[in-house]
């Protein structure tokens, strides 16, 4: 297959599956088809893997900027209930492709990258999405904590969809550790003023 023939016919097909498949309700059900794992099958024995994976993570990338963007313009008051859905959306959505890509993944990615597809598209949503909006998500689910302005259970999956993308309960280890219990080794009593710093800091960001 030269590069042509894939950009001309294999890769359309895939893009526009994955164009679908991001933008799902997570509610629905929607089957991984045959074909599309074919494509995927054809272009790595043809040696486009380096190729494909290129164009997959640039593809998901550029829709987790558009994503950011959306979360940025969101008012302050909905911004978590939208990080929640755009998360469960996303990782709803990861459900389908990885196994679109199961080829990629086996036969390029853990055997030539030494990493994982979801690991790899996991890092994507923490640098594109969660990075640019962790300090405020972080001040506002501490805010909204007392009185619930948003539902418990969405701020507790908010917290810990966060602590799954990266070690980020060491910036609020107080804040983390009130929505996932034992999160945290027992603290040394050596540690405790420094958990006590940084709940002041956070108190002092969100006073201001």
């Amino acid at each position: 297959m030269a590069v042509e023939d894939y950009r001309k016919n294999h890769w359309p097909n895939l893009e526009e599956a994955i164009d679908r498949l991001l933008i799902q309700n997570f509610s629905d059900h929607i089957s991984v088809s045959y074909a599309q794992i074919y494509y995927v099958y054809k272009c790595v024995c043809q040696q486009h893997s380096e190729l494909l994976y290129s164009d997959l993570t640039s593809k998901i990338s550029a829709h987790l900027q558009q994503v950011s963007t959306q979360l940025q313009a969101s008012p302050t008051e909905n911004l978590i209930e939208n990080f929640n859905i755009a998360l469960t959306q996303y990782l709803a959505s990861l459900q389908c492709i990885v196994p679109v890509f199961i080829y990629l993944n086996k036969f390029y990615i853990e055997s030539k990258l030494n990493r994982d597809l979801k690991e790899d598209l996991m890092k994507l949503f923490a640098d594109h999405v969660a990075e640019e909006h962790l300090s405020k998500l972080m001040l506002l689910i501490k805010a909204h904590s007392m009185p619930f302005q948003v539902q418990p259970s969405t701020m507790a999956s908010v917290v810990k969809g966060l602590h799954s993308l990266r070690p980020w309960a060491k910036l609020a280890p107080a804040l983390f550790s009130s929505f996932i219990p034992q999160i945290h080794p027992p603290a040394m009593e050596s540690q405790l003023p420094d958990y006590a710093d940084c709940d002041r800091k956070l108190q002092m960001e969100l006073s201001m």
